[in-house]
């Protein structure tokens, strides 16, 4: 008689009475989740009023249906649409290179990682079209040492306290004027330091953009998406994460060649 074989989950689960590690072994290195630790949801609920990119279409909910059915059960369904783009959203490399993967052509293991936070709230409070630059990037690893490869790295800018706030978050009068619109975003020197020395699986910002809101050539996605990797924007908490020792967990609908999709963030801090 042939004996089943069965594969051993990748991710090794110890459970101990007074902990519970989980290994996550992504790129190359090796992070540990204890039982010990908080979940923060870092994504925007999506409703009529979640805010788009100008151009694209608006969140819309029709048909929905909420009451009895003949039997007289409870029965709830809706139907929805809405861009690549809008809300909590991840931005897949195709977006700006052609010939990089779609959202649905994205290594799970590089949808999660270690968060590097990196907060610019002070300089981008002085100036609404602040850049993050490689001192910042260098000024954190003189803190907690050098980035890890496969981090996802998150400019924490302060924007989302404006995001119920449409003129606000897109710093314009006139927010549906790509032109007119001013918000912080990475410079392109630290988009090449992070895709080229560090080897990142991703970034990340609590703005609209991880380019700066005046940019017409969007050199940081074209730098990002040409390296293979994605874009969060519109994160929502990340005032909530430290600066060094929590993981994240993004983890995009699937759609198939998507450009972008809507994107659930989980971060797991440890206490």
């Amino acid at each position: 008689m042939r004996q089943r074989c069965v594969e051993r989950p990748r991710f090794p689960v110890i459970a101990l009475p007074w902990l519970l590690v989980v290994m996550l072994s992504v790129g190359g290195w090796q992070h540990r989740v204890h039982a010990a630790s908080h979940m923060i949801d870092l994504t925007y609920s999506f409703d009529e009023t979640t805010l788009v990119w100008p151009s694209n279409p608006p969140f819309q909910r029709d048909g929905s249906a909420r009451g009895g059915t003949v039997d007289e059960a409870w029965y709830a369904t809706g139907q929805v649409a809405l861009s690549e783009h809008a809300g909590t959203h991840m931005d897949a490399p195709i977006h700006f290179a052609q010939g990089q993967v779609g959202i649905d052509g994205i290594p799970v293991e590089r949808l999660m990682g270690p968060a590097v936070v990196i907060d610019v709230r002070g300089s981008a409070a002085k100036e609404a079209d602040y850049r993050l630059s490689l001192a910042d990037l260098h000024r954190w690893e003189s803190q907690y040492g050098t980035i890890p490869p496969g981090s996802l790295v998150m400019m924490l800018t302060g924007w989302g306290a404006h995001w119920k706030h449409r003129e606000r978050y897109f710093g314009s009068a006139t927010p549906d004027v790509p032109t007119t619109l001013h918000f912080p975003g990475f410079s392109e020197e630290a988009a090449r330091f992070l895709t080229a020395e560090r080897h990142i699986a991703g970034v990340g910002v609590d703005t609209p953009s991880i380019d700066y809101g005046p940019s017409q050539d969007f050199v940081v996605h074209r730098i990002v998406n040409g390296a293979g990797l994605y874009g969060l924007e519109n994160v929502a908490r990340l005032d909530e994460l430290p600066p060094s020792g929590a993981t994240l967990i993004a983890l995009p609908m699937k759609i198939a060649g998507g450009s972008g999709a809507p994107v659930r963030i989980l971060g797991i801090v440890p206490e």
